[in-house]
């Protein structure tokens, strides 16, 4: 991408039950996008708050024609929010960024440049945080370190909302789940430049955090979701056929030197546990590779099926289009 290229800017922000922080956070925006050399667009995806958020966002998105208000039916989690920003997004350039005014807006020109560089995707990193020991960071460190052993992609921190994609390159990522803080392994897939750059974090002011405890079981819970898709999604057989036939092998084994015993050495196995294992192993390692097969047909249905969406819109507010709903 030419440094000298005219660009435009989509910037995608999931809220849930954020009212307070929402004009501050637009005023903060739209400073940093004026001091931006290119055209920008605002994406609030309102998923399903039940506060006055969507009240707040239609007041502003009527005040400016940079605003895009996409409001969800009901509350489908941030990756589901962010999916459907991407969706409707159309600027070269796609910043993700938290409405909870954590994130500083003032860092667009930094992730900005890196894309300017070369780089297809460039995450925030928020060395300085400003979220408690014990419930947020210790947690998170632990999965940041996990995650990366597993992905073998080097970032310090996942869970940064604040991150730049080429247009071209979240276009093509299918997102469900919880799957949004795992963009850059997804990506490293096809084939990416990831890049990482300190960005400031600020104290929460308004509101609660949506983070609890559970959360990091689930992350734990994708992490082995994303690490079966960039190893295993187009051959499945491979894994669950490694683990049949060495179910079978072994059973075989055990089935051969009982087989030995009772037809050679003339000995009784039929009260045996040893048996009983052989039978279990050899049926186990057969379901295994049947549960292959199966999953190998699955893989071609999904690749050959029509994309299905993960949210379902009430309304968009839009000044370049007529009010719709879906």
């Amino acid at each position: 991408m030419d440094s000298k290229e005219p660009l435009s800017l989509s910037i995608v922000v999931p809220v849930f039950n954020e009212e307070k922080n929402l004009p501050e956070l637009y005023e903060e925006i739209t400073n940093s996008c004026k001091g931006l050399d290119l055209s920008y667009k605002i994406i609030f995806v309102d998923d399903g708050s039940w506060d006055l958020s969507f009240p707040v966002l239609r007041s502003i998105q009527k005040e400016d024609l940079k605003v895009k208000v996409i409001r969800l039916r009901k509350n489908f989690g941030q990756t589901a929010a962010l999916s459907a920003g991407f969706d409707y997004a159309k600027g070269d350039i796609i910043i993700t960024l938290d409405a909870d005014l954590q994130n500083d807006p003032q860092d667009f020109a930094l992730l900005i440049e890196k894309i300017r560089e070369g780089y297809d995707i460039v995450s925030g990193w928020r060395k300085k945080r400003k979220d408690r020991l014990l419930t947020r960071r210790i947690p998170s460190a632990m999965a940041n370190w996990l995650i990366s052993r597993i992905t073998h992609i080097k970032l310090h921190d996942f869970g940064c909302t604040l991150k730049a994609f080429r247009k071209e390159i979240i276009k093509n990522i299918n997102l469900y789940g919880e799957l949004h803080r795992f963009i850059p392994a997804i990506a490293s897939n096809i084939g990416v430049s990831i890049a990482e750059v300190e960005v400031n974090h600020r104290p929460r002011k308004h509101g609660k955090s949506k983070y609890t405890v559970f959360r990091f079981v689930k992350v734990i819970l994708d992490l082995l979701t994303v690490k079966f898709l960039l190893s295993y999604s187009t051959r499945p057989l491979q894994i669950f056929g490694v683990f049949g036939l060495a179910s079978g092998v072994v059973g075989g084994l055990i089935g051969l030197y009982l087989s030995y015993q009772r037809l050679i050495l003339k000995v009784g196995i039929s009260g045996r546990p040893l048996l009983l294992l052989a039978i279990l192993l050899i049926v186990i390692g057969i379901q295994f590779i049947t549960l292959g097969l199966l999953a190998e047909i699955m893989v071609r249905a999904y690749h050959e099926s029509v994309d299905k969406k993960i949210y379902f819109i009430r309304e968009i507010l839009d000044s370049e289009s007529e009010q719709s709903s879906e």
